[in-house]
């Protein structure tokens, strides 16, 4: 869910100095591959990097997460449960024809119900009661409850040609011929495993792009990807190891562009079975008893974290200790939540007075290709783990192509993923990262262990239904600390993140660590 081609509109930049017969071109190494081209697929960054370039959505954000119309100019409740929201004028699909209110009613219709998708955007538009044209640029919405997020919701679904998409299959995206949007650039091929190709929409409703053709490089191996950029394979690359930074930034030719991200790196915990398929005994039997449902020993392995000594020999400081959801800066952060001290005396504390004195056994699965590290810190996490008593029976590092169907499908116990908050308050993030599992409500979309707390959740319904802003931030904050107070997660880390590239480029940083060529830009 990740777009800020608004935000571009005021970035200024000049051609490449080239000849005029030649084409502006842009190749980009990128770390991570989608799994499909259909932007409703999933809302993970790997497929929403590909789909924000193709596609675009109602509203969007800047740098810093702020919301900014997009194919919606504007938007008014005109009662608690009726929306109004205005089209833009002249926006054209890439095959030529107009978008209409018929288009986006078909679109968010469509996103509920998207099959086998691993990151669904069944959340987003969970609140429609009711959707009716107005005119053909004009749409009514009734909602279920009173919603004053509304279009953080709906707003960062994308929107397909109604004519194209409708009765279309996964392949006829994948293939290009349903991969027809409204965004910056069009779909040209894709080559899974190597490289992706898209051309510029000189129709495009917003900023001119600066490049003719883009093609990005699919090049999961970190040392790879640098060493792409540095012999000239590729223009521009994003998740640069933080301990490479120092390295480019001290190379002719060559810049970096960093910010802090709202991207928080978490371990989840198998809470809710009776029975976890990784948590063993010392001898390495499973276990009768789900130790991860105990509060105590959720609590005693947070404790069991260093996680400054993760961001500092690991990250080599390219991240900041969380205690919660999202970091300071976006609504919904309570500053009187602090990162988990490390406390191993106290974890083991903890571990006997919840019966494991002498520990147990548990199996720590991550990616290896997600993000900075990641395989990095999921071993680290072992080695405290059995530096406080328990009996690490592995560490598996897999493909997060691979990882996220594993994770989604709860086949692990205790396992490394992120969440990045890409709206501009909490509310979307703990509604469908720790809110009980309801499809119907839109609630627990990314809650792959199937945590529940009643109380959190009806904390949530009512500070969502609130309609003065400043109390809705208090009430989020309230419905924060009640439910990491519960550890249904260990926070780790929010990461900072480096896209480098060639001297003759600009990058646009953002928090949302978004890598499409709609951020990039010919410097001056």
């Amino acid at each position: 869910m990740k777009s800020m081609k608004f935000l571009l509109a005021g970035v200024a930049a000049t051609v490449f100095t080239m000849g005029a017969a030649q084409a502006a071109d842009l190749t980009i190494g990128s770390a991570t591959e989608p799994s499909a081209i259909d932007p409703q697929f999933s809302r993970t960054g790997n497929n929403q990097n590909i789909a924000q370039s193709v596609f675009d959505r109602l509203v969007q954000t800047d740098a810093a997460i702020n919301m900014e119309p997009a194919l919606a100019v504007s938007w008014a409740n005109t009662d608690p449960l009726t929306w109004q929201v205005k089209l833009r004028n002249g926006v054209k699909f890439h095959d030529g024809n107009p978008l209409t209110a018929e288009d986006v009613i078909f679109s968010l219709t469509r996103a509920k119900d998207i099959p086998n998708s691993p990151a669904p955007f069944s959340g987003n538009v969970a609140a429609i009661d009711s959707m009716k044209v107005i005119d053909n640029l004009t749409i009514e919405f009734k909602t279920k409850k009173p919603t004053p997020d509304f279009m953080e919701q709906i707003g960062f679904v994308y929107i397909v040609e109604k004519k194209v998409a409708e009765g279309a299959k996964i392949e006829d995206f994948n293939s290009g011929k349903a991969a027809i949007g409204t965004g910056a650039y069009k779909f040209k091929s894709w080559t899974p495993g190597d490289n992706l190709q898209l051309a510029r929409n000189d129709a495009f409703w917003g900023k001119k792009q600066d490049f003719d053709n883009v093609t990005i490089k699919f090049i999961s191996n970190d040392a790879s990807r640098v060493a792409a950029l540095r012999s000239g394979a590729v223009d521009l690359i994003d998740a640069v190891p933080p301990g490479d930074v120092k390295t480019i930034q001290g190379i002719s030719g060559l810049k970096v562009f960093s910010t802090a991200s709202s991207r928080l790196i978490y371990l989840a915990l198998d809470s809710a079975r009776d029975k976890s398929p990784f948590v063993t005994d010392k001898d390495g039997k499973p276990l009768e008893k789900n130790p991860l449902k105990d509060v105590k020993v959720r609590t005693a392995l947070s404790e069991l974290i260093n996680r400054q000594l993760i961001i500092d020999r690991i990250l080599d400081g390219s991240a900041e200790a969380a205690g919660q959801l999202v970091p300071n800066g976006v609504a919904g952060n309570d500053p009187s939540i602090k990162a988990v001290a490390f406390n191993a005396d106290d974890a083991k504390k903890l571990l006997a007075e919840a019966g494991y004195k002498d520990g147990f056994g548990i199996t720590i699965h991550t990616s290896n290709d997600r993000f900075p590290g990641d395989a990095e810190v999921a071993q680290a996490l072992g080695q405290m783990f059995a530096r406080g008593g328990l009996k690490v029976n592995g560490v598996v590092a897999q493909p997060y192509n691979v990882y996220t169907k594993g994770a989604s499908a709860g086949e692990f116990s205790a396992f490394i993923f992120s969440l990045g908050n890409s709206t501009p308050t909490s509310a979307t993030g703990l509604r469908n990262l720790l809110m009980s599992v309801n499809k119907d409500a839109g609630a627990g979309s990314f809650n792959r262990t199937k945590y529940s707390n009643p109380a959190f959740d009806q904390a949530m319904q009512t500070a969502t239904a609130e309609f003065d802003a400043k109390k809705r931030i208090e009430l989020l904050q309230k419905a924060t600390n009640m439910v990491f107070a519960d550890v249904p997660v260990i926070p780790l880390y929010w990461q900072k993140v480096h896209w480098a590239g060639k001297a003759n480029l600009t990058y646009v940083a953002n928090m949302t660590e978004d890598t499409t060529p709609v951020l990039a830009g010919t410097a001056k």
